[in-house]
């Protein structure tokens, strides 16, 4: 297998890493805007064989990722960017016959009048409209193969084949009792996306009713995190899990709720009134003359990159699924979870909880690809796999998961 993988930050770091130390695959392309993070992800992982190597591409230049991916003779595009990158990299693959692979899906738009109630462009409508092509194709798109979406997805189809009759509800739950020394607000993965997740309406599923949405920071609820990390205060987010269980999974009600705390809720809050979450340019003087920037851009530009925040990180991070319904006709309730304590991932892997929880699903992902146990057509979700060789693999990774019944 040939990869190219688009995006050298944190979570692209990370997924060479923990490749490394697998021999599934050819060759890894680590491109990027920035070659010089693109180099010096390689280099921490280069071992002499020249399985990876560099390269600089624009994500957003759908016609120059297809020629690289052409010119290098790729057989999947793996997509660690952010989201606004994600249909032109999905159509470049398509282009060049590649299977492609990421971790969040084609962004939404909320609904023009009634947000707070209506769906109006779900995340990943755009790359669900363009399914026939890739079954024509014959080339596989998964989609949402992060941890969440991902191992939650996982998850909800484990529980389903595995563990109950009927499921009345699954609610992607994800905590964390993670501190930052020397930063009052340090988000533990990119404010962009954190941005975009949290302050979009959240979009809830029931059967019978179909898709619809809430307010921000809806619901809340005090669920209690394994391993040590305890309570902690979660509420609606938009999340891709939501619009993709519901196609494969059978069940009365989903949703998804991020531990977001008290201060970090007001925090984005605050970004929202003052207009600092919108992603459209304003003018702004500078030195050189009026410029054109976007506040989201600013507000990351003053944070810290996330990938370089786990030395001075404490603690771990959470994330599950929680089922709850009938099994053998009596009322059952589980959650199925996977916890990364920062001191480990940083001891063994030199990249901090979050990202790296983030990264070890896609290669999984990838090794179940090429050895063709995961293998279709179309625009499908983790959900339309076996979960059994999914989780096998992920405990031979040393990333074991486990199950607290209720």
């Amino acid at each position: 297998m040939r990869v190219l993988l688009v995006g050298a930050g944190g979570v692209g770091t990370a997924i060479t890493r923990i490749a490394a130390r697998r021999s599934f695959f050819e060759a890894v392309i680590v491109a990027d805007w920035d070659l010089a993070r693109a180099e010096a992800a390689v280099a921490a992982v280069d071992d002499g064989t020249g399985r990876f190597s560099t390269v600089r591409v624009d994500a957003s230049d759908e016609a120059a990722v297809t020629a690289l991916l052409t010119e290098r003779r790729c057989d999947v595009l793996l997509n660690a960017t952010d989201p606004r990158f994600v249909m032109p990299l999905f159509g470049a693959a398509l282009a060049a016959g590649a299977d492609y692979l990421d971790m969040a899906m084609s962004l939404s738009r909320p609904h023009p009048e009634r947000p707070y109630e209506e769906c109006g462009v779900k995340l990943g409508d755009a790359q669900f409209e363009r399914a026939a092509e890739w079954e024509k194709a014959g080339r596989l798109a998964l989609v949402g193969m992060g941890v969440e979406p991902g191992l939650s997805d996982v998850f909800a189809r484990y529980a389903a084949d595995e563990l109950f009759d009927a499921i009345e509800e699954i609610g992607v739950r994800d905590g964390a009792n993670l501190t930052v020394d020397g930063y009052e607000f340090a988000p533990s993965f990119s404010i962009w996306t954190t941005i975009e997740e949290c302050l979009n309406p959240p979009v809830v599923y029931e059967a019978g009713r179909g898709w619809f949405t809430t307010p921000p920071f809806s619901e809340p609820e005090v669920f209690d995190f394994p391993e040590g990390i305890g309570p902690v205060s979660c509420v609606n987010v938009e999340h891709e899990e939501v619009l993709l269980m519901p196609r494969w999974v059978d069940a009365g009600r989903v949703t998804f709720k991020y531990g977001l705390g008290e201060e970090f809720i007001g925090t984005l809050r605050t970004l929202h009134q003052l207009g600092l979450d919108r992603t459209e340019p304003v003018e702004v003087n500078s030195d050189s003359g009026p410029v054109r920037v976007s506040p989201r851009d600013v507000v990351a530009a003053c944070l810290p990159d996330p990938a370089t925040l786990g030395e001075r990180m404490h603690g771990k991070t959470c994330a599950g699924t929680w089922v709850k319904g009938t099994k053998d006709g009596r009322a059952r309730e589980v959650y199925l979870y996977h916890v990364v304590d920062n001191q480990w991932s940083m001891r063994e892997y030199g990249s901090q909880a979050v990202v790296w929880q983030t990264a070890v699903n896609p290669v999984v992902a990838l090794e179940l690809m090429a050895a063709g146990t995961w293998a279709g057509s179309g625009v499908l979700g983790p959900e339309a796999f076996a979960p059994g060789p999914f989780l096998d693999l992920l405990t031979a990774y040393g990333a074991p998961w486990g199950v607290r019944e209720s």
